[in-house]
C-alpha cells in the first residue's frame, strides 16, 4: 500500500482510478485518511464528528459501493444544510447538539452514489454566520499555514482539512462566500456554482431568497468539475434550476477557454480599505491571464456598497431569525439567549423585528444590484477580484463580547466584502490559490462567470493551474511536511 504522504499526493479522480484498477482497495483509502486525520486533526480541529468505524463498515462491502467517478474516495461532509441520515446535525449550534436527522438530504444521496465515503463532519461556526470558524460548540479551527490565523467561514474545517491532506476534497456551502474565503485563506480550491446547480432538496427549495449553493472545495480543479458532473441537477419540487450544462464539466478541463475578456477590479465596493497583499495577488493574477492571451481591462460595475451591505444585512439577518425559529418549530424547543453564542443571538434579535415590507424591500434591493452587475457582465466574459480585503486574519478577530454586534459585522463586511454580491446574483464563482504573500500565507483570486456558465470557469481554472501549479505547496501543518 502507498504510505500516507503518497496517497495524500493523489487528487481524488486518481485514488479513484487506484481503486478502479484493482491496485487498492476502498478500505485501504478509507485507512490511509483516517489515520492523516487521526495525525493532524488535534492541531487542526476540522473533524468535529468522526464516523470512522460506519465509513471502514461501507468500505468494506467494496462489491456494493456505488460504480460513481469517485469509487471508495474518503470525502468529509461540513456540519451544516445537507443532512445525513442518523448523524447529529449540530450546525456549529449548542441549540442543535442533540438533532439527528431521518433522511439523507438530495446531495448526499448524490454523493453516495458517486462512490465517496463519508469519514466525518467538518467544523463551522455557529449556523454558518461568520467568516471564522471559532464555534463555541466545537471550537477553533486554526489555518494550517499558520495556527495563530483563521482558516475562513463558514466552510473552515472543510478546507482545514483538504489543505492539509486529510482528503482529497470536501463539502461546502456558500451563501455570502462561505466557500471562497477559507478556500482563499487555506491555498485550495473553492468553486461556488451557479444559484440552483444543485439542489437543497427534500427539506429546502432555497435559502434567504437564493443566497445559498452547495458544492464542495478541491486540491485539483478536475476533482471539482466531475463532482459537480455528479452531484448538479434538480430534484422534484425545486422551486428553478440552473441551466444544463452543454457537456459534462470534466470535458471542460483542459479545453482551451479561448481570449477571455476579462474585467478586474480591486477597490471595495462598500468602501472599506484593501489590504495591499490583496491587490498584489490580484495584480499578479491579471499579469498572468494576460501572459496567457487574455484581453485584461481595469474596470468595474457602478454600485451603491453602503445601500447593498444594508440590504443585504437586513436579508442576513431576517435569515437568521426564520433559521432559529424553524429550528425551534421542528425540535419543539423554545430558543434561549444561553443557548447560542452572543452575535448570533443579537443578530436572532434584529431579524425578528425587521418588518416583511422591510425584508421585500431588501430583497427588491438586491435584486436591482444583481440587474446591475448582470448589465456589466454583458461586456465581459470573466470578472476577476480579490476574494477578501486582507489576508487571514489572527484567531479571536470577530469575538463578541467585547466588541459590539454592529461593530463586528463591519469588521466581517470589510474583511469579506467582495463575496456577498456573488450570491445575490447567482453566478458561479470561484476562489483560485494563486499567491501566497510575504508570511506564506495564501491569498485567493475570484474569477466570476456570468450566470450559468460555470464551464468558462472550469477552462479558465484549468488554464490557470497548469500555469501557475499550487498542488505541491503544502503548510506547515499538513501531511506532507
Amino acid at each position: 500500500m502507498a504510505n500516507l504522504e503518497e496517497l495524500a499526493r493523489l487528487d481524488g479522480l486518481a485514488q479513484a482510478e487506484l481503486v478502479q484498477s484493482k491496485a487498492l482497495k476502498p478500505v485501504e483509502l478509507v485507512d490511509a485518511a483516517i489515520a492523516r486525520i487521526e495525525r493532524l486533526n488535534p492541531k487542526l480541529n476540522a473533524v468535529v464528528t468522526p464516523l470512522f468505524e460506519e465509513a471502514r463498515a461501507g468500505a468494506m462491502q467494496d462489491g456494493k459501493l456505488p460504480q460513481g467517478a469517485f469509487r471508495g474516495v474518503p470525502f468529509l461532509l461540513k456540519d451544516i444544510i445537507a443532512a445525513y441520515k442518523g448523524v447529529p446535525l449540530t450546525s456549529g449550534c449548542a441549540f442543535l447538539r442533540n438533532y439527528v436527522p431521518e433522511h439523507d438530504s438530495e446531495l448526499v444521496l448524490r454523493l453516495k452514489r458517486a462512490g465517496l465515503i463519508i469519514l466525518g463532519k467538518t467544523n463551522t461556526p455557529e449556523l454558518g454566520i461568520t467568516p471564522t470558524t471559532e464555534p463555541s460548540l466545537f471550537g477553533p479551527t486554526p489555518n494550517p499555514w499558520n495556527t495563530d490565523r483563521t482558516a475562513g467561514g463558514s466552510s473552515g474545517g472543510s478546507c482545514a482539512a483538504v489543505a492539509s491532506g486529510m482528503v482529497p476534497m470536501a463539502h461546502a456551502n456558500d451563501g455570502g462566500g462561505s466557500i471562497r474565503i477559507p478556500s482563499s485563506c487555506c491555498g485550495v480550491f473553492g468553486f461556488k456554482p451557479s444559484r440552483a446547480r444543485i439542489s437543497l432538496g427534500p427539506d429546502l427549495g432555497d435559502i434567504m431568497g437564493g443566497l445559498v449553493v452547495e458544492h464542495a472545495v478541491t486540491r485539483s480543479v478536475r476533482d471539482s468539475a466531475a463532482l459537480l458532473d455528479a452531484t448538479a441537477g434538480p430534484a422534484p419540487g425545486d422551486p428553478y434550476w440552473a441551466p444544463p450544462p452543454a457537456r459534462p464539466f470534466l470535458e471542460e478541463v483542459g479545453s482551451n477557454p479561448g481570449r477571455l475578456r476579462i474585467a478586474y477590479w480591486t477597490s471595495s465596493p462598500i468602501g472599506s480599505p484593501v489590504h495591499p497583499d490583496s491587490i498584489n495577488a490580484i495584480e499578479s493574477a491579471a499579469k498572468l491571464c494576460a501572459g496567457l492571451g487574455h484581453e485584461v481591462i481595469e474596470d468595474s460595475p457602478t454600485l451603491d456598497g453602503q445601500q447593498f451591505y444594508h440590504s443585504f444585512m437586513t436579508v442576513w439577518a431576517a435569515g437568521c431569525a426564520a433559521s432559529i425559529d424553524g429550528w425551534a418549530s421542528m425540535t419543539r424547543r423554545r430558543p434561549s439567549e444561553d443557548q447560542f453564542e452572543p452575535l448570533t443571538w443579537s443578530l436572532y434579535q434584529s431579524g425578528r423585528q425587521i418588518s416583511a415590507s422591510d425584508y421585500v424591500l431588501a430583497h427588491t434591493a438586491l435584486q436591482l444590484t444583481a440587474r446591475q452587475i448582470a448589465q456589466f457582465m454583458l461586456d465581459y466574459d470573466v470578472a476577476l477580484t480579490p476574494v477578501l480585503g486582507q489576508p487571514p486574519l489572527p484567531l479571536g478577530s470577530f469575538s463578541c463580547p467585547p466588541l459590539n454586534p454592529a461593530e463586528v459585522g463591519q469588521r466581517m463586511a470589510a474583511f469579506a466584502p467582495f463575496t456577498p454580491a456573488l450570491n445575490v446574483t447567482g453566478q458561479p464563482a470561484m476562489s483560485v490559490p494563486l499567491y501566497w504573500n510575504a508570511d506564506n500565507l495564501p491569498v485567493g483570486a475570484q474569477f466570476v462567470a456570468r450566470y450559468g456558465d460555470e464551464a468558462c470557469l472550469f477552462r479558465l481554472a484549468a488554464q490557470l493551474e497548469s500555469a501557475r501549479p499550487w498542488a505541491n505547496r503544502w503548510p506547515a501543518v499538513s501531511v506532507c511536511c
